[in-house]
């Protein structure tokens, strides 16, 4: 079996070399799921998305940037570069790394207000939601939580400039 090929970008240098908006960005994770019939593989390609993000520096696996509410160690930072939010993260397990993967790959190298106005809509079309066991749809959502605050927290700094 073969995965498309998707950057997620690498976490020492999360820039992209083009822009797409978080809807595009959406629609294309979504084109890109559904070419899977098979849930194994759909889990299989989040696996190789977590893979590909590789591994944080020790010293963004803090307590503060640790994401609560998920059964899993997960760790998200952002900061604002150029007017965007560069997300990165990781945690403990395959399949979690995979969900950090996929929002790390629709919502990093977006502006704040972008994300903010985007919903997270593509998760109801790949029908994630779904196939998660309880635990892990409160950590996506607390995932989901932690990005919206870095956009509101990071647009509140460029509305004051």
């Amino acid at each position: 079996m073969s995965f498309p090929n998707v950057i997620v970008g690498n976490p020492r240098n999360n820039k992209m070399s083009f822009y797409m908006s978080v809807k595009e960005e959406q629609n294309k994770f979504v084109e890109q799921f559904t070419e899977f019939e098979e849930w194994d593989d759909k889990y299989s390609f989040l696996i190789k998305m977590g893979k590909e993000l590789g591994e944080l520096d020790s010293e963004i696996k803090t307590e503060k940037n640790k994401i609560s509410g998920c059964q899993s160690q997960v760790w998200m930072h952002a900061k604002l570069e150029d007017d965007k939010m560069i997300i990165i993260g990781d945690s403990d397990a395959m399949i979690v790394k995979g969900l950090v993967a996929m929002l790390i790959k629709v919502y990093s190298n977006q502006k704040p207000e972008d994300i903010l106005s985007s919903p997270p809509e593509f998760l109801n079309k790949i029908g994630i939601d779904k196939h998660l066991s309880p635990t892990r749809k409160n950590g996506l959502g607390a995932m989901l939580k932690q990005i919206k605050l870095f956009a509101v927290a990071f647009k509140a700094l460029s509305d004051n400039k």
